[in-house]
């Protein structure tokens, strides 16, 4: 069991209230590394994964003796590595006798091992041995298409479960609004049987089609393999309901003096305190009352000098 430790202050603990479980989630990192033996070609398909991943991946290149995610216990140091690193993702990579070029898959969920999938790399092809134009490069940082082709990813349990993984893993970040020039890559997979998936990488290539929309041509730029689904480990049902759990499933709070109608629809009660005009001061400056005054005292300087000038002459 991890040991958990207590936040000491509060920059701590800022830290780890955004490394826990969210509503709405973070982009997802995924941590790449390998067991104690390796082969050749699952060392050049580890590295082509984090390459593909670059910006949202860590990997690491040093052999680890403990990890056998499958077993019991085997799976204390994984969830460790992704508690260090704040990976929700995972991509551990083992070479035996028994199971040659083997590659596991898997989510966490609050740092614990949510699902698992193993499958065998078989024709691998690196993106060394494709010819295409080094422009056509995807860049860091753009938004892929993703293709499932075939039957065996909507009615086998296991191809289903590779769908989802796989669907996790290339992604990246969930936007909301998209700019078409950054949609520069597709990944495909293909189901070609129940248990064995083809894998490839293309590159996006538009051209003018004669209206706004234009024509998309796709260039293999590699890498490609098969995937030989071998074992997979579905969540636990209470850990996927709490792990699946949205925003709009928790209880909206009330608002205060707001209310609905179904003919108005939205109505909203103001109170407005009691202004009390009464107890203001008023200022005896104002321009009005200078212009009465003044035009008092222009009467009153009329009536004066006419009766002045009556005094002054009796006819």
């Amino acid at each position: 069991m991890l040991k958990v430790k207590t936040p000491k202050n509060a920059r701590a603990a800022r830290e780890l209230e955004k490394r826990a479980p969210k509503l709405v989630e973070n982009g997802k990192k995924t941590l790449i590394l390998q067991g104690t033996k390796t082969s050749n070609v699952l060392n050049s398909v580890l590295t082509e994964i984090f390459h593909l991943k670059k910006g949202s991946a860590i990997k690491y290149s040093r052999k680890n003796d403990n990890i056998r995610p499958f077993e019991n216990g085997g799976e204390t140091s994984l969830e460790f590595f992704s508690l260090k690193t704040d990976c929700s993702l995972f991509v551990f990579g083992s070479h035996s006798k028994k199971r040659p070029n083997n590659l596991i898959m898997g989510r966490t969920y609050d740092h614990h091992i949510y699902d698992l999938v193993e499958v065998g790399v078989e024709n691998f092809k690196a993106m060394e041995s494709f010819s295409y134009d080094k422009k056509l490069a995807p860049r860091v940082g753009s938004k892929p298409f993703i293709a499932f082709i075939g039957d065996g990813f909507e009615n086998v349990v296991e191809l289903k479960h590779l769908k989802e993984v796989l669907l996790d893993l290339f992604r990246g970040e969930v936007v909301e609004t998209l700019n078409l020039a950054g949609v520069d890559r597709a990944y495909v997979f293909t189901a070609v049987s129940p248990n064995t998936v083809f894998f490839t990488h293309c590159a996006l290539r538009l051209k003018r089609s004669g209206t706004v929309v234009p024509r998309m041509e796709l260039v293999e730029v590699g890498p490609s393999m098969d995937f030989v689904v071998r074992r997979h480990r579905l969540p636990n049902e209470g850990v996927k309901k709490q792990a699946m759990k949205t925003a709009s499933d928790q209880p909206k709070k009330k608002m205060k003096n707001v209310s609905r109608d179904v003919l108005q629809g939205k109505i909203g009660k103001i109170y407005i305190p009691d202004q009390q005009v009464g107890d203001m001061a008023l200022s005896n400056d104002a321009k009005g009352l200078k212009r009465e005054r003044r035009e008092a005292k222009t009467n009153k300087e009329a009536k004066a000098h006419k009766s002045k000038k009556q005094k002054a002459d009796p006819k």
